[in-house]
This record gives C-alpha cells, sequence and structure tokens, in this order.
C-alpha cells in the first residue's frame, strides 16, 4: 500500500485527465464516508474546512487584514 508521502510525489506527474480522475474519486471517497460535506453535487465538495477557512477569510477582511498585500 502506497503511503501519502508516496501519493504526494506522483500527483505532480500525473496528467490533468488523471488528476481529474483522483479529484473524483476522492469525492466519492468522502461522500461514502460522510466526512463533514457540506455542499456535494456534480461541481464537487463543499466541506466544514472549506466553510472554515472562507469565513476566517471574510472576517480577516472585515477587521482590515486582508491577506492580500
Amino acid at each position: 500500500m502506497s503511503t501519502f508521502a508516496e501519493i504526494e510525489e506522483v500527483l505532480p506527474r500525473l496528467t490533468t485527465e488523471e488528476l481529474m480522475r483522483v479529484e473524483s474519486l476522492l469525492h466519492k471517497l468522502q461522500r461514502q464516508r460522510h466526512t463533514g460535506a457540506i455542499y456535494d453535487d456534480a461541481y464537487g465538495v463543499w466541506t466544514e474546512e472549506d466553510q472554515a477557512s472562507v469565513a476566517t477569510e471574510a472576517w480577516d477582511v472585515l477587521d482590515g487584514k486582508s491577506r492580500e498585500k
């Protein structure tokens, strides 16, 4: 079985089509595991982590701490 480091090493060498297949498989596994998906449709999966990240960025903008400088 491959380790995460091995998977991470090979990903940059995959074609765009192969990356899309990997992404599709990851979304499928997330759906099967019910791992915090808030929004799930044909466009992809929106997770609790995605939501928290966007909320943090929004609060930073409101507080005048925009990450883009």
